[in-house]
């Protein structure tokens, strides 16, 4: 698994071409830069490398001088560019049944954003995490994700939607205006999550003149599609593994039971991909002390609780027998432009 690319369809990119020359950019230099084309980007269903898209937005964001590259990107975005998906959604009753809807579907555009929702008794928490099997930075992809999500419940909510709070797991910019006109609520960085908090009442609301019974058809072209794009296995665990690991309680069989099946099950699945539910842990764990120690300002402690351990010190051994060298030693050994965890050093 370490080192393959997912791939997206090249829909995630609507507007680059647009938005690349607005800022003085040449998008077919930019796309060739990672061995893509503007022809790709013109069929909406081409599947292009997720690690490709990822570096177009950060190289475009440096060359532009644009920190905010990623969420200008995202407020070109609105819920009708999801096609199908969006017909089914805009039906709807609530923005609730919207939500789950709309996360349901989401996976036949990009496969590789995870997202979950979780309902408290006054807010609802919005998560989204890329599963990206490469150490590639994720910034800009994170922020077009969570700008497009924000996006689309407005379109769903109304204007005069307003969300309780958005939440980035990445270092704050230099400026932060684009942000706070998009968003317009309270904006945390360096948070332990990625996504959005919703106040329940505003998703339990009511929405005018729905009827689910107008997109029947557009429902049944959606669940035929996602029964021919089977998830393997070794994804759905990765998913609940970077969902578990903060709360400290990821182990093979919690595992199992979020996703209704026994633990020899999962463990037979995966043994058919060739893994083993240790190694996904693992990959997931370098996976994500890469976008931690490259992007954010946290510390080891903070660190280690996001990565599932129990205290700094076995968060420390574990990155020293893994990587055969301290945190402080590898921040100093790592350049600003080459940070990486080398994915060779993974424990069995």
């Amino acid at each position: 698994m370490s080192g393959i690319s997912r791939l997206i369809r090249s829909a995630t990119l609507h507007g680059y071409n647009e938005l690349a020359q607005s800022l003085g950019l040449e998008p077919s230099v930019m796309l060739r830069q990672v061995a893509l084309s503007r022809e790709m980007l013109e069929e909406p269903d081409q599947l292009i490398p997720l690690h490709a898209a990822c570096q177009l937005l950060e190289a475009s964001a440096e060359k532009s001088g644009h920190e905010d590259f990623g969420l200008q990107l995202a407020a070109r975005r609105r819920l009708a560019h999801l096609g199908v998906v969006s017909t089914v959604v805009r039906e709807e009753p609530t923005g609730m049944a919207a939500l789950q809807t709309l996360t349901r579907y989401l996976q036949l555009v990009n496969p590789s954003l995870f997202t979950s929702i979780e309902i408290a008794k006054d807010v609802v928490v919005v998560r989204e995490e890329l599963l990206s099997d490469t150490a590639v930075p994720i910034r800009q992809s994170m922020e077009m994700a969570v700008g497009v999500m924000h996006g689309i419940l407005r379109d769903i909510l109304g204007k005069e939607w307003r969300c309780r709070g958005v939440y980035f797991a990445h270092r704050a910019p230099h400026k932060k205006g684009l942000h706070q006109a998009i968003f317009d609520c309270p904006i945390a960085f360096n948070a332990h999550f990625n996504g959005l908090v919703c106040s329940t009442s505003d998703l339990l609301a009511l929405l005018p003149d729905r009827d689910t019974r107008r997109v029947a058809w557009a429902q049944l072209s959606l669940e035929r599609a996602l029964a021919q794009n089977r998830t393997d296995t070794s994804v759905l665990v990765k998913q609940m593994v970077m969902a578990l690991l903060p709360q400290g309680r990821c182990n093979a069989d919690i595992v199992a039971q979020q996703l209704g099946v026994d633990r020899r099950t999962v463990h037979r699945q995966l043994v058919h991909e060739g893994l083993s539910f240790s190694k996904l842990v693992q990959t997931v764990r370098n996976d994500l002390v890469v976008r931690q120690l490259q992007g954010s300002d946290r510390s080891v402690a903070e660190i280690g609780y996001l990565l599932g351990f129990k205290s700094s010190s076995a968060f420390a051994h574990w990155f020293r027998k893994t990587q055969g060298k301290s945190v402080q030693q590898w921040k100093k050994d790592a350049s600003p432009d080459h940070r990486h965890i080398q994915k060779d050093c993974l424990l069995p």
